[in-house]
C-alpha cells in the first residue's frame, strides 16, 4: 500500500503565466488568473505558508504583487535570476521545513523538471492545476487550529521581532521588558487539544518526560476531575506566538503531580518555562499541598532538567527517585509563594479551582 504523503506546509508559486497572465518584463501590466486569489486566501486560512520563486526583477515583481493586494500572503520571496531549485532549497532551510513538505507550481515543464531533478522530494504541479489545489488531500490538514489560521502572521511577527532583537543595543532583560510579553494559561478546550497533542509529540528539548499523549487520551483527561490539562500561549507587541506550552497535572491524595510539562523551544529565551514552574509552585503553596513532577532524562531534554533543578525540584529525601515502567522519575518540591517574572504579565486560572477566565497572577509587569 502506498504511504500517504505528508501535508504540504509551504507552497512556492511561480509568477509569470502561473499566478498572473503574461510575462511582467515583456507585458508591463499583468492581471491575476481568475480564481487564484481565492485559492491563496483559502490555503492561508488552512495554515499553509506560501512564497514565490520567480525569474524577475525583484522590485518590479514585488511592487506588482503589492498592487494586486497579495504581497502580504507571501513569506521569504525569492525573486531573482537564479535557478529555482536553489531558491526552494533556501526557503526550506530558512523555514526549517523538510523538502517533503514543500510544493512548487510553475507553468514551465523545464522549470519543474529542474526542481524535480535536484529535489525529488518536492511535489511539483503545472499551472493549470492551481484552482484544484485546495481540493487535494495533501493541501487539506485533518485539523485546522487557531494557531494554524494565524501561522503566516505568527511567522511575519517573528521576523520583525528578530530584526528588532538584532538591532537592540541594551541588555537582554531590557529587550524582554520592551516586548510587552503576555503569558496566558488556560484549560484546554476542544480546539486546543490538537495543538496540545502536537506539542507533546514534537517538543523534545523542553519536554520533561518525552511521553506522548494521544488526542483520545488528552480528551479523557480533560473530562477527569482529577486532572488539569492546560495550554499556555504567548503574545507580545509584535503579535502572537501561539500555543507554546502544555501542562498536565494530576491531583493525588496528598500532592499535586506534574505528569507533563513541555514548552516550545522557540520561546526558551523568553523565560516561559521558569514562569510556568513559578506559577505551579505558587498555586501549590496557596493550596497547602506538596508538588511533585515526573522527569525522564533523554538525550535532548537537558535544558528541562536544569529548569526543574533551578526551580527547586530534587530527589526525595530517602534517596534516588523511583522510576515507573516508562523510566519516569518523581522529583519533589516544597512549594513556596512566588511572584511572576518581572518581564511578562501572566494570566492563569486557579489550579483545580472553579471554571472561569484566567485572572492576573501576582504583580503585573511594568
Amino acid at each position: 500500500m502506498t504511504e500517504a504523503q505528508p501535508i504540504v506546509k509551504c507552497l512556492v508559486w511561480d509568477l509569470d503565466n502561473t499566478l498572473w497572465r503574461g510575462t511582467l518584463v515583456e507585458d508591463g501590466e499583468v492581471v491575476l488568473h481568475e480564481g487564484l486569489r481565492e485559492v491563496i486566501v483559502e490555503l492561508d486560512a488552512r495554515g499553509i505558508l506560501q512564497t514565490v520563486a520567480s525569474r524577475n526583477d525583484h522590485d518590479h515583481a514585488w511592487g506588482r504583487l503589492e498592487k494586486l493586494g497579495l504581497a502580504e500572503y507571501f513569506v521569504l520571496p525569492r525573486i531573482n535570476w537564479g535557478v529555482k531549485s536553489a531558491s526552494i532549497r533556501s526557503i526550506a532551510d530558512e523555514l526549517n521545513f523538510a523538502l517533503t513538505t514543500i510544493a512548487f507550481i510553475d507553468d514551465q515543464p523545464a522549470e519543474r523538471a529542474e526542481v524535480e531533478f535536484h529535489h525529488p522530494e518536492v511535489r511539483c504541479y503545472p499551472a493549470e492545476e492551481a484552482l484544484g489545489l485546495p481540493g487535494r488531500a495533501e493541501f487539506t490538514p485533518p485539523v485546522v487550529t487557531g494557531d494554524a489560521r494565524r501561522r503566516r502572521q505568527m511567522y511575519q511577527a517573528g521576523v520583525r521581532r528578530e530584526t528588532e532583537r538584532t538591532g537592540h543595543t541594551g541588555t537582554d532583560e531590557e529587550f524582554l521588558r520592551s516586548l510587552g510579553l503576555e503569558l496566558r494559561i488556560e484549560r484546554a478546550g476542544d480546539e486546543a487539544i490538537s495543538r496540545v497533542e502536537e506539542l507533546t509529540l514534537r517538543t523534545s528539548q523542553m519536554n520533561a518526560t518525552g511521553v506522548h499523549y494521544s488526542d483520545a487520551a488528552l480528551r479523557g483527561l480533560v473530562a477527569d476531575e482529577r486532572h488539569e490539562v492546560l495550554v499556555a500561549s504567548l503574545t507580545d507587541r509584535f503579535g502572537p506566538h501561539g500555543a507554546i506550552g502544555v501542562i498536565l497535572v494530576e491531583r493525588r491524595p496528598d500532592t499535586w503531580h506534574i505528569k507533563l510539562l513541555a514548552t516550545s523551544c522557540r520561546v526558551v529565551s523568553f523565560g516561559v518555562g521558569t514562569a510556568l514552574l513559578r506559577w505551579l509552585s505558587d498555586e501549590s503553596a496557596r493550596a497547602g499541598v506538596a508538588l511533585t513532577a515526573g522527569f525522564r532524562r533523554t538525550d535532548r531534554n537537558r535544558m528541562m532538567e536544569v529548569a526543574y533543578r533551578f526551580a527547586g525540584f530534587h530527589e526525595p529525601s530517602e534517596g534516588a527517585a523511583p522510576q515507573d515502567a516508562d523510566g519516569v522519575r518523581t522529583l519533589v518540591l516544597d512549594p513556596v509563594p512566588q511572584e511572576p517574572p518581572g518581564h511578562l504579565r501572566v494570566h492563569a486560572p486557579r489550579l483545580f479551582g472553579p471554571p472561569g477566565e484566567p485572572v492576573p497572577w501576582g504583580n503585573a509587569a511594568g
